[in-house]
């Protein structure tokens, strides 16, 4: 089994200027996914897809492959993680190197570790699932959810008005830092998600969004708690 390990990571970035490359706790923030990635052992080939000089000199002074450059079709803000993806497996096909599993892998997702590699993989194999989602919980139920119209709170879902929290199934999103999949699912369906993914659960502490400054300094702050608990569990 051939794996390779996706990092999309263009040069533009309107929130945060420079996102992928800013630095987190003393290094470049992508070269925490670079790390874990090679750190796990998991993959034939770990690249990086970027337009970006700057961005593929740090990608390769961290150990990753960046064998060629992203389209600029595919370097616009319009383009879909799955077009990433499926440029970059395209070209390598073309070279003749054909992979059986990929791993999407954010550059902006210092949590990542190596043990959650692994544990997506070993799940999606040994439960035969098509593709696996690191997920977390909602930290609170989305059912109690309020809507603001004209200045006035109403309930979005009024039928849960009286109902207690713990009477609510719970409710996950996207931790948003990677997915794997076997090559022949995303291509069947362009996604990561189907009717046979399954979902990793995360903490809450290991997942942080890094949308905005506020969010970056939360997220370091994160960092240094689960340091502080577990270092040996961040490689």
């Amino acid at each position: 089994m051939k794996n390779i390990a996706i990092i999309p990571a263009r040069g533009g970035s309107k929130r945060i200027p420079r996102k992928n490359i800013k630095p987190f706790m003393g290094k470049p923030i992508i070269a925490y996914s670079i790390e874990a990635a090679l750190h796990s052992g998991l993959f034939d080939e770990v690249m990086v897809s970027t337009d970006d000089e700057e961005i593929a000199a740090i990608a390769r002074q961290y150990g990753a492959s960046v064998p060629f450059y992203r389209s600029a079709e595919m370097s616009n803000d319009y383009a879909t993680t799955a077009d990433v993806i499926e440029e970059v497996l395209d070209i390598y096909k073309e070279n003749g190197q054909i992979f059986d599993n990929v791993c999407c892998l954010y550059a902006t997702a210092p949590f990542v570790t190596s043990h959650r590699l692994k544990d997506a993989f070993e799940m999606m194999i040994n439960k035969e699932y098509n593709s696996v989602y690191p997920i977390v919980l909602f930290s609170y139920p989305v059912q109690r959810g309020l809507n603001l119209e004209d200045g006035k709170i109403g309930m979005v879902w009024p039928e849960h008005l009286n109902t207690r929290s713990q009477d609510l199934p719970p409710i996950y999103h996207d931790a948003g830092q990677f997915y794997v999949s076997t090559a022949q699912s995303f291509y069947s369906v362009r996604s990561f998600l189907t009717n046979n993914t399954g979902g990793l659960i995360l903490s809450e502490l290991e997942v942080q969004d890094l949308d905005t400054e506020i969010d970056w300094k939360l997220a370091e702050m994160k960092y240094q708690l689960l340091r502080a608990d577990n270092e040996e569990n961040l490689f």
